[in-house]
Order: C-alpha cells, then structure tokens, then sequence
C-alpha cells in the first residue's frame, strides 16, 4: 500500500453481513463492491441498514461494479484487499476474483462459513497472503437493498496457513476496530472455525430442511434438543481428530444460546434457510461436505452429518438453480 494513500478495497458479495462491513470499511479505506442481482438497486438507490448495533435508517451509496473485471478496468491501481463475503461454493469464487488479484500484493480475507475452505485460495493465489475469518453477525437482505442486523458483531481474525505470520491479518483486524466494530486476532483460526461448525452444520441444514427457524426445531418434539445435541458431538469429536478439542460444555452452551431465545420468541433463520427460502444455492460443501470428508479420512463416526449432507445435497441440487455469482 502506497504511504499516504487509504487502503483500496474490493468487497466481492454485497449481501447482508458484507453490505455492513463494506460500509464500516468506506470509513478508512477506498471501497469498491461488487454486486450480481442487486447491482440496480444498489447502483440507483444505495443500501439502507438498520442495525441494532450501529443504527436505523442509515443510507449508504458504494461505489459498485457488475464484475471484477469491471472494477479492475476502472481503476487499474492494484487492490490492497479483496474480501470474500459470498457463498463458499467450492471452485467458483477464485476465478471470479483472478482479475483483481495482484500476485504478492493483494490480501484475500474470506468471510466465509465452513471448514477447509482455505486451500483452493492458496492453490489459485499461492504468493498473496490469505486472512480467514469467523463472523458472528446476523444479517439478512430483504428486500434488495435493505440490510436489517440484529444484536451480535463479532469477527474473529487470523492467518492462513496459521503458522505464517499474522501481520497480515493484524493490519485487517485493526482497520475494522477502527472502523468501529469487534476484530479479535488469533494465532490459529482453525480452533475458532471448528467451534463455529458446532452451529453451522447443526442449525443450518436442519433448519433448511425443515423450513424453520431454530426455536421452531427445538419445539417441535421432546427429544429434539437430543439430536442437536447429538449432531454437535459428533462435530466436537472431529475436531477433536484434528487437534482441536472441544469442550462439551461449548456445546451446551451453544445449545442452550438458542434454548434461550424460546420465551422471547426470537428465533433465528440460519444462512442455509434464508437460501432455501429465497432460491438460492447453499454452502452444503463447505458446511457439511468437507466436514464429513475429513470425519471419514480420520476414521471418525459422522453418520448425523453425512445424513444431514445426503438430505442437504439433494435439496440443493432440486433447487435447479444454475451456479451464479453471489449477490
């Protein structure tokens, strides 16, 4: 990055959560997003965000492109960063973003759910350093164009892989701190990946398949929050294959986060239903497809999850929906 000049970032997914932090980053950095199905919207009228944390009613007009290749053409000066905030559909985003990636220069920071979805950016990109992250930050986009986030903002922030040196990943973390929102940086983000996995391949899928939110599931039948229960430990004893050991009392607290919701009747709509409900392709690989691959390559039981995954699979695959670039 040039001495003096704000750090240029390409935001590649203007969804929910991404519209947010592209609007925090636009307070100390030269932002660019890419936008597919609400490029008009955003291109005529801009987003409106009401969020609990950092306010109602707030307009907000980025500068936004069609493609990367767009962005790139505009403005031929190299991206410092470029922020994945779009589905993790395995093989698609790295070429999307080839145009705008300066080899040695260009930091990917990929706020994206899963587990191993890292290496693909490595093996596309294998001279730029790569920051992955972990959010907790409910966010939905309905109608195009008007964000509505709820009480939690947290991102957690560390290097991949996560023995190489974290400067990168520091320097991404305080330009959101100061930008006025939560970074924790971590020596190892795989840890805090694994424990996010707990919800993810838990609430997503079942809530997707059963058009419901999770207070919803849980008050479905007796033994439901058994089977949660039971989809979690089994997560908790993959990642426990893989060095990382989860306590179970993590997992009753995440269990009981959405317990607690019952009596204000404040459920949740994970991101696999939201794409159920509105057509859209899902992050089965990355949530519950790698999971159950690295179960079976350690010889872990994962019979919940690779149920979960056939059920998931084939409800992604009825949505005949063709693989599109995220919005």
């Amino acid at each position: 990055m040039a001495t003096g000049k704000l750090p240029k970032v390409l935001l590649f997914g203007a969804g929910g959560v991404g519209t947010v932090y592209l609007w925090l980053l636009s307070r100390n950095t030269s932002t660019t997003a890419v936008c597919r199905s609400n490029y008009e919207i955003a291109k005529n009228n801009g987003f409106i965000i009401n969020s609990s944390i950092f306010g109602q009613g707030i307009h907000f007009r980025p500068n936004v492109v069609k493609s990367c290749e767009e962005a790139a053409s505009s403005d031929p000066a190299p991206f410092d960063y470029i922020v994945v905030c779009s589905k993790a559909i395995p093989g698609t985003v790295p070429k999307w973003i080839a145009s705008v990636v300066t080899p040695g220069r260009t930091v990917i920071v990929l706020l994206q759910n899963g587990i191993g979805i890292e290496e693909e950016y490595r093996t596309a990109f294998p001279t730029n350093p790569i920051v992955s992250t972990v959010l907790y930050f409910p966010a939905t986009q309905r109608p195009a164009g008007t964000i509505t986030h709820g009480e939690v903002e947290k991102l957690e922030v560390g290097a991949y892989p996560s023995s190489e040196k974290d400067s990168h990943a520091r320097a991404f973390a305080q330009l959101i701190q100061a930008a006025g929102a939560t970074a924790n940086l971590h020596g190892d983000i795989q840890f805090i990946r694994w424990t996010k996995l707990l919800i993810n391949a838990s609430w997503n899928p079942i809530c997707a398949l059963a058009f419901s939110k999770d207070t919803d599931v849980l008050q479905s039948y007796d033994e439901a929050p058994g089977v949660i229960r039971s989809v979690m430990m089994e997560i908790r004893d993959i990642a426990s294959a893989y060095g990382y050991d989860i306590t179970n009392e993590k997992v009753e607290f995440e269990l009981g986060r959405a317990r607690a919701r019952i009596p204000k009747n404040a459920g949740i709509e994970p991101s696999m239903l939201q794409d159920v409900q509105t057509g859209r392709r899902t992050e089965v690989e990355a949530i519950l497809g790698n999971t159950m691959r690295l179960a079976k390559a350690k010889g872990v039981k994962c019979d919940r999850i690779e149920l979960l995954y056939v059920l998931a699979k084939t409800l992604d695959l009825h949505m005949g929906r063709k693989l599109e670039t995220p919005a």
